[in-house]
């Protein structure tokens, strides 16, 4: 199996959201996001199923030698093969990798968050690295774009942690800051049991404007120049967006309900987004030859 190949079946049996928004990219854009988001998977994997902390930290200290190799054409694992591949030719810094290893790393040793400034290196190492990668195969002119990856990266990783706050919770995880837990008069224990409540209500009210303010930023940072190349990005925006739209819908009851959308409705989100941003694209091309 070549390493291309690895990478779409980690991606495949994923069933991300990601997926959506690969749709409308070219085979080597594609090929690279692939392997950007299998390197992502296979390391969260590592936190996920391996129990014993000292494997853990053992395993990514692995991955994080493996990625480093990828950038001397030495690489032992097919995903971080694959990544050598494209690191050249997209200008992958490995910087962001190594966060993203730091990001799965915090899920070892620390489970609770005292504030949002806390959770903000979290969801940075988590997400925006990620999005800063992406905005480097998607393409860009105007360095701003890069501004706009790290807020939407901020507001992908939100709606995550507010759609999965029970389901965290169950594993011993808590993303939302204790100081807002306080605030709002809500324990850990009411997540877990799933007591939906007002002020459980009242917290994720406040959690998911939050995360809609990061969207609003990071549409205000993008430069119009620059949209069309990130119509993959804003693809996955309207898939998160929707998520957070019906949150809203079932009154931010986010500890007994499951919030998810279906394939079709995220193949319906990605068409209508493409569609409008090229039609965008093609209103601007016209006005700048006018």
């Amino acid at each position: 199996m070549t390493p291309d190949a690895y990478c779409q079946n980690v991606t495949a049996r994923s069933g991300s959201s990601f997926y959506y928004s690969f749709l409308f990219l070219s085979e080597q854009r594609r090929k690279a996001l692939t392997a950007v988001y299998a390197f992502c998977r296979e390391v969260d994997d590592v936190v996920d199923e391996y129990k014993e902390e000292s494997v853990a930290r053992i395993k990514l200290a692995w991955w994080r030698e493996d990625i480093q190799l990828a950038y001397k054409n030495q690489a032992q694992h097919p995903v971080n093969q694959a990544i050598a591949c494209y690191k050249d030719q997209f200008n992958l810094p490995l910087e962001y990798f190594l966060e993203i290893i730091d990001g799965m790393a915090m899920d070892l040793n620390k489970q609770r968050y005292a504030n949002f400034k806390e959770l903000s290196l979290y969801c940075y190492r988590v997400a925006s690295a990620v999005g800063l990668l992406a905005v480097e195969i998607f393409g860009y002119r105007n360095r701003q774009t890069l501004k706009y990856a790290h807020s939407l990266g901020m507001a992908f990783q939100l709606t995550n942690i507010l759609r999965d706050v029970k389901e965290d919770a169950a594993r011993g995880r808590v993303y939302i800051p204790a100081d807002e837990l306080a605030r709002f008069h809500v324990t850990e224990e009411d997540i877990v049991r799933g007591r939906h409540s007002e002020q459980t209500r009242s917290l994720f009210a406040f959690q998911a404007q939050r995360a809609q303010e990061y969207y609003e930023q990071a549409f205000a940072l993008l430069p119009e120049e620059d949209r069309y190349a990130q119509r993959s990005g804003l693809i996955m925006a309207a898939v998160y967006r929707a998520i957070l739209d019906q949150i809203r819908k079932y009154d931010f009851d986010v500890v007994t309900r499951r919030c998810r959308l279906s394939a079709g409705r995220k193949i319906w989100l990605a068409y209508q987004t493409a569609r409008r941003e090229k039609l965008r694209f093609l209103r601007m091309q016209t006005q700048m030859q006018s």
